[in-house]
């Protein structure tokens, strides 16, 4: 074992830098692989677009049968993309990051073949086993079912062959047993505390969005 772990850092440091030939310019490239909002205006219907922006902007929520809609524009923009996967990226209490890995894969059971399928509820929402991430001490093993759930405030992407959906990690009481629940909670709570204060000076003022600036916090 301890042959494999001195000949596996030899190849790590021995590692050359993959050199990558840049075609076109690098504003055309960045942002390729991100299902952001000029690849939603392509792949989405009016209605479901606007549906995640408003989400996004203003927390509500998603109908299913818009989410269903969701999921089939991003799905052809992934596969367009070459994906053959899909997973809920999320960041448990480990200080990593997770997945769940799912193909773009169901039999036919009609015809004997199989199809790319990609739905609303597996976009929305996916059970992983919670048992072996940290909980803090919330629960005990055996209530150890955890949930991600789509967070529209982040874009997903295509990384290598693969849709990474970004997902809070909650249980199934609600509590975070991850980073972005907590964070995205008080971003909530600042963006209330804070339309109250600015309705002093503007009532017409809907929504607050912190921002970090260099060294200081600015709305």
């Amino acid at each position: 074992m301890s042959t494999l772990r001195f000949k596996a850092l030899s190849e790590a440091m021995n590692r050359r830098p993959v050199l990558v030939k840049e075609e076109g310019h690098r504003s055309s490239l960045f942002g390729a692989n991100v299902f952001n909002k000029n690849k939603m205006r392509q792949f989405l219907t009016k209605d479901a677009y606007k549906s995640v922006l408003n989400a996004i902007e203003h927390g509500t929520k998603i109908d299913r049968n818009v989410a269903d809609q969701v999921a089939a524009g991003m799905k052809d923009w992934a596969l367009s993309k070459g994906a053959t996967h899909y997973t809920h990226w999320f960041q448990p209490l480990t200080g990593g990051t997770a997945e769940k890995h799912d193909a773009f894969f169901e039999p036919d059971d009609e015809g004997g073949g199989a199809i790319e399928k990609f739905g609303g509820s597996q976009l929305t929402q996916q059970e992983p086993d919670a048992s072996s991430f940290p909980s803090g001490g919330i629960r005990n093993t055996f209530e150890a079912r955890g949930y991600t759930a789509w967070d529209p405030s982040s874009p997903a992407f295509v990384y290598g062959t693969t849709l990474c959906i970004p997902t809070v990690f909650v249980s199934y009481t609600g509590e975070a047993l991850d980073y972005k629940t907590p964070l995205l909670r008080a971003l909530q709570a600042v963006d209330q505390e804070a339309t109250q204060v600015v309705h002093y000076f503007d009532k017409s003022v809907k929504k607050s969005l912190p921002r970090l600036v260099g060294n200081k916090n600015t709305f």
